[in-house]
């Protein structure tokens, strides 16, 4: 039985300290890269996936696709310039669809 394994990904400077966390490390250094290496590890068995939101902006499809999914899930975090409040509404979107109303 194989684990499921959780990565970083984006920019090299904002990625690079979750290596220290375990986590596995994918620096792009192009949304373009970035998406190559979204759609390899949702391939392979990354049950989580880190994005930055600067990337993120830059591959709504990509990451629309695998939404409904069970994995990867896919959770977007700010990058080395601070919060983009993509992941944030991210949030408030999928706990007004749960709970019907916005709490936050």
């Amino acid at each position: 039985m194989s684990s499921y394994r959780i990565a970083a990904l984006g920019d090299r400077d904002s990625v690079l300290g979750f290596k220290a966390l375990g986590l596995d490390v994918f620096p792009a250094e192009t949304a373009e890269e970035a998406r190559r290496t979204l759609h390899a590890l949702a391939k392979e068995n990354y049950a989580v996936i880190y994005l930055t939101e600067g990337y993120a902006a830059e591959m709504e499809g990509e990451i629309a696709r695998y939404k409904d999914d069970l994995t990867p899930a896919i959770i977007l975090i700010p990058g080395k310039d601070g919060s983009l409040g993509i992941g944030m509404a991210n949030v408030k979107r999928a706990v007004e669809r749960a709970v019907g109303a916005d709490i936050l």
